[in-house]
């Protein structure tokens, strides 16, 4: 058998579910709500960019039903964000879309994060929608 086989040395992924605490969530929820409290940044920055990677690892962490559609456009999101050619409009439109699955995740939660997650969810979509203007 040929030893150059095109399976990778290192998964792309952890195999191992990474252990988020509720400590940590608080924080990552904390930390977001601020920077975009600062408002929108003219450009795509390495801060922004390391917490929406930070929102999806600790999404695929999750248990969580439903949380497909918020990794699927983070990662929508982080392409824009890196692409020398996105349109605002698009950007606006994934933020939306964030901010919207944001909220119905808030509504259906019970524990303390509803609060917070309410708040970055309209935060997403007021950032989304004064991207659109």
């Amino acid at each position: 058998m040929d030893s150059t086989a095109s399976t990778p040395q290192t998964p792309a992924t952890p195999t191992v579910p990474l252990d988020v605490t509720d400590q940590q969530n608080s924080a990552l929820l904390e930390d977001t709500l601020n920077l975009l409290n600062a408002g929108a940044p003219d450009q795509a920055s390495e801060k922004g960019l390391t917490e929406i990677d930070r929102w999806a690892e600790v999404l695929r962490a999750s248990e969580r039903p439903g949380l497909a559609k918020i990794i699927q456009e983070l990662n929508t999101l982080r392409e824009q964000l890196s692409s020398s050619d996105a349109e605002a409009h698009d950007i606006a439109e994934t933020l939306a879309t964030l901010g919207a699955e944001t909220s119905k995740v808030a509504d259906e939660t019970s524990d303390g994060y509803s609060a917070p997650l309410a708040q970055l969810g309209k935060l997403l979509i007021k950032l989304g929608s004064t991207l659109s203007r």
